[in-house]
């Protein structure tokens, strides 16, 4: 497991008032041969690109997904103006190069958190296209930000299964919506204010397919550092079972400013001094985290995981053998 790529710093604090730390890693997992997760972890975005296809196609996928990202001009430099209108559109760029490189044969799930300003306050703007996940602990309450592109929430969200069910479906790892292959490519937004002390976490389906919310929202509550939560996060993922590639990023924000323009320095609320709140996993957000502005699911494919990449901005996965272990794909081509 490689979870400290050398390049990429895991504080980062461009000048006064916000600052953010992070913690990331990876792991191909017990089953897989390769690992075909991509990730970014560099203010002010951090990503996770889980790549669908097999055979390498996938790692392609996600890596240029996750490589188009840190071209953005306003992303590349640390500036925090880029927009959601400006991350669609790249995001297209990375769609149309991924269908050149592998001829739609491969796509890849995004997800992530990009930190943005405006009018000198902070902001999440958190983006998602696919079934890998955004969560955020604040003042104590975990939610899930993002909300799945898969035929199972799509089951849920009609009443047809409960989200308990969702886990065990036959169908659970059929995405409709991707960049690459699929009819529909556009990404979800949503744009929350930066709270002192928030957590937020990035994760690919590795991880939320051998965790349950309770599990992982217990281990983000506990852990002081953001890279101990990324350290047990994975370790329990393998612990689990460890079927798909396992990639974790997360970030805690501190001395963000007030409305006064006055850095605050509260700590988190512990949240061992009250009782867990667990959302189910095809739960939509409340009205604090209400999504921008989408279009309609259409498309309909399937994934299995992940790669990192060893540039200045990327994680990269190395490709170590699980003794004694076949890999155990057990995911359609997508369609």
């Amino acid at each position: 497991m490689n979870q400290q790529p050398a390049s990429v710093p895991s504080t980062t604090q461009p000048g006064p008032g916000l600052s953010l730390n992070c913690g990331y890693g990876t792991d191909r997992g017990l089953r897989r041969e390769l690992n075909e997760d991509s990730f970014i972890a560099s203010d002010p975005v951090f990503a996770v690109a889980d790549g669908m296809g097999g055979h390498e196609a996938g790692e392609i996928a996600s890596g240029m997904c996750v490589r188009t990202l840190a071209a953005i001009p306003q992303l590349s430099t640390g500036d925090r103006s880029v927009t959601a209108a400006v991350l669609q559109q790249y995001l297209l760029r990375a769609d149309n190069s991924i269908r050149e490189a592998t001829g739609a044969r491969a796509g890849t799930t995004l997800t992530g958190a990009v930190v943005v300003e405006q009018m000198g306050m902070p902001y999440w703007l958190v983006m998602n296209i696919g079934d890998s996940r955004t969560y955020r602990l604040s003042q104590g309450r975990f939610e899930q930000i993002s909300v799945d592109h898969s035929e199972v929430q799509e089951l849920v969200d009609a009443g047809e299964i409960t989200p308990q069910q969702a886990t065990v479906h036959p169908r659970r790892h059929v995405v409709t919506r991707a960049l690459g292959t699929g009819d529909e490519t556009e990404a979800d937004y949503w744009l929350l204010p930066v709270e002192e002390g928030d957590r937020v976490m990035v994760c690919s389906d590795g991880l939320t397919s051998e965790l349950t919310d309770e599990h992982i929202h217990r281990i983000l509550s506990t852990a002081g550092h953001p890279q101990d939560a990324v350290d047990a996060l994975i370790q329990a993922a393998l612990r689990s079972g460890g079927r798909d590639n396992i990639t974790v990023i997360v970030v805690d924000a501190r001395n963000v400013l007030n409305d006064a323009g006055a850095a605050t320095t509260a700590p988190r609320r512990d949240p061992s001094a009250e009782d867990e709140v667990t959302l189910p996993r095809g739960q939509a957000v409340q009205a604090t985290t209400q999504p921008l502005p989408q279009q309609e699911d259409n498309a309909g494919q399937e994934k299995p995981a992940a790669r990192e990449d060893s540039a200045a901005q990327e994680g990269v996965a190395g490709r170590e053998q699980a003794a004694g272990q076949n890999p155990d794909d057990g995911t359609e081509v997508p369609r």
